[in-house]
């Protein structure tokens, strides 16, 4: 990783990449989404202060255990002054997001626990998928693979329309 001396301040796009590990693109990308800045020189190159080393490691870090981008720039929005991560606004972010994890990992484990009953079933028909329909409403009245599509007449709903079931699904 290349050392950059101290008495620079500002980082082309390539230092910027090179010290953070992230594509040029990617930094790019960030920038795009408000996630880091920069200003433009007379020659209109990129330059980004020292900080932004810190934030583009933020953003990879809480990118890393599935954070949305659109969270994370709300997060560093929070900042005063665009100010740089701290390892206590860490703590506080990761505290909120920890929560949003576990329900998630709860979800993926309820998934993976439920999938091997999909796999024998080539359409998903079965009475109780909760793969491909949880929570399903019209599984209570009626089991198999069905779509229901809705007809309108001038805006609306006229009648329910229900589509021959495949064979195999019966």
């Amino acid at each position: 990783m290349p050392q950059i001396p101290e008495k620079i301040h500002e980082l082309t796009v390539g230092q910027l990449s090179a010290r953070s590990g992230a594509a040029v693109s990617a930094l790019h990308f960030y920038e795009s989404k408000g996630l880091i800045s920069s200003r433009r020189t007379t020659g209109n190159q990129r330059r980004y202060s020292r900080d932004a080393l810190r934030r583009v490691a933020f953003v990879r870090a809480a990118q890393r255990v599935g954070i949305p981008l659109a969270t994370i720039r709300e997060a560093l929005a929070e900042l005063p002054e665009e100010r740089t991560p701290t390892r206590e606004d860490w703590a506080r972010l990761s505290e909120v997001w920890r929560i949003e994890l576990d329900e998630r990992i709860k979800q993926l484990n309820r998934l993976r626990d439920h999938l091997t009953d999909c796999i024998g079933c080539g359409c998903l028909s079965l009475e109780g998928c909760v793969l491909s329909n949880p929570d399903d409403v019209f599984g209570e009245r009626q089991s198999g693979s069905r779509l229901m599509v809705e007809r309108r007449t001038n805006g609306r709903p006229d009648r329910a329309v229900q589509q021959k079931e495949p064979e195999d699904c019966r």
